[in-house]
């Protein structure tokens, strides 16, 4: 290193003089000088090396990191510069020239905090075994963002399902889902699925593709597809529905492995509230399940009360397309816990907008409802048996005659 004696003794008289020059009656005949005087002070604050080699960079933090005081206020409002540490603000200085002249990518750390290397990443840190992250940025990979527009869609019809369980998504292509309108009204269907995991996940993606090609009903975002996700699941699914479906009327979320009377549907919803609706199987005054082997166990710490607010069963709920936005940014000030439909329920709440409970309490089953026609023509969901078989069923349901 060669170090000069001007920048070791001979500062303080480069300031006297200089200010002495600039207080004189014809400053500009000294320019120059005060010109070679800057540049002579920063280089000789500089290594050979680092001259010859000339790395901007390098060069305007070296020259910095002699000054105190150059950074902007914290978020606390108190200065982070303190003589002998490094910066760990923004700074706030004019860049100098020979650093505006370097690449844009040195531009770019000006920006940035003060520091040669690269900012070390924010590790990880799980929201709770209990909560989910949400509000976060999601993304879709596979999208549909036109359809409802072009539809002219009434009713829009969402269903969770895994990204590998094709069969349940063929099956009610087959059946419910395949029904496109009733009493005059356009019904869009659309699946939505997070991403799988594990072995095979590349060929299932490439199988997803091409059956969104084929069918052109597949929503997917970017977030683990798995039971404690469904919370995500579902404000994903409310973010699309705003984004793309906001024209719309009504949706509805229904399970995959549900039986769905649309016509019966579309009846109720003719005479059914246009905006703050949302309706299902309401369960008002249900019991938080403090038992740690129960499958829906929230604990104190989370969810201090003892009873939930009013919330509409997640095997199938309707809600008018008013609401998705406010759902949305009622979830940034409501935890996010993993029962998917008490979350809806606690962000109802929130806003002060209860479910409201059908018009008929047999509308909506939460157990499965053994097949006849006359059953399934009074109701609008159940579930169904596991061995059902659904198209069989559907066939029957939908053949001309009475059904009672």
């Amino acid at each position: 290193m060669v170090e000069s004696g001007f920048a070791t003794g001979g500062q303080s008289q480069w300031m006297e003089k200089a200010g002495k020059l600039m207080r004189s009656k014809r400053p500009w005949k000294y320019l120059f000088l005060i010109l070679v005087l800057t540049v002579v002070f920063f280089v000789s604050n500089t290594s050979i090396k680092d001259v010859v080699s000339w790395d901007a960079t390098k060069w305007w933090f070296a020259a910095n990191s002699q000054r105190q005081n150059v950074v902007s206020p914290n978020s606390s409002g108190s200065s982070t510069g303190t003589p002998g540490s490094e910066p760990t603000g923004f700074v706030t200085e004019i860049v100098p020239v020979a650093l505006r002249q370097t690449d844009a990518s040195v531009l770019t750390q000006q920006r940035t905090p003060s520091r040669a290397e690269p900012p070390t990443p924010r590790p990880y840190k799980s929201p709770g075994l209990y909560l989910v992250e949400y509000p976060s940025e999601y993304h879709f990979i596979i999208n549909e963002p036109k359809t409802c527009e072009q539809q002219k869609s009434y009713l829009v019809l969402v269903v969770p399902v895994a990204p590998n369980n094709r069969a349940h998504r063929d099956a009610i292509r087959s059946t419910w889902g395949g029904e496109g309108a009733a009493l005059g009204k356009v019904v869009t269907l659309f699946f939505l699925l997070g991403l799988h995991s594990g072995e095979g996940a590349p060929q299932l993606q490439q199988q997803l593709l091409q059956e969104s090609r084929e069918h052109h009903d597949l929503i997917q975002s970017d977030f683990l597809d798995c039971y404690k996700n469904l919370t995500i699941k579902t404000m994903v699914m409310l973010e699309w529905l705003d984004l793309h479906c906001s024209g719309a009327s009504y949706a509805m979320k229904i399970d995959s492995d549900m039986f769905l009377n649309v016509p019966k549907l579309i009846d109720m919803l003719v005479n059914a509230p246009k905006t703050n609706y949302m309706t299902g199987l309401v369960a008002s005054g249900a019991m938080v399940l403090r038992d740690r082997t129960n499958k829906w166990f929230l604990p104190v710490e989370v969810y201090p009360s003892a009873y939930y607010p009013r919330y509409a069963l997640g095997l199938g709920y309707v809600l008018s397309l008013d609401l998705p936005k406010k759902l949305v940014e009622a979830s940034r000030h409501v935890k996010a816990v993993y029962i998917e439909d008490v979350y809806l329920g606690l962000c109802m709440s929130h806003m002060g907008i209860p479910p409201t409970d059908p018009p008929n309490g047999n509308y909506f089953h939460v157990l499965p409802t053994t097949y006849s026609r006359c059953a399934y023509s009074q109701l609008i969901a159940t579930t169904t048996h596991p061995h059902d078989d659904r198209v069989s069923i559907w066939k029957d349901f939908k053949r001309p005659g009475q059904y009672c």
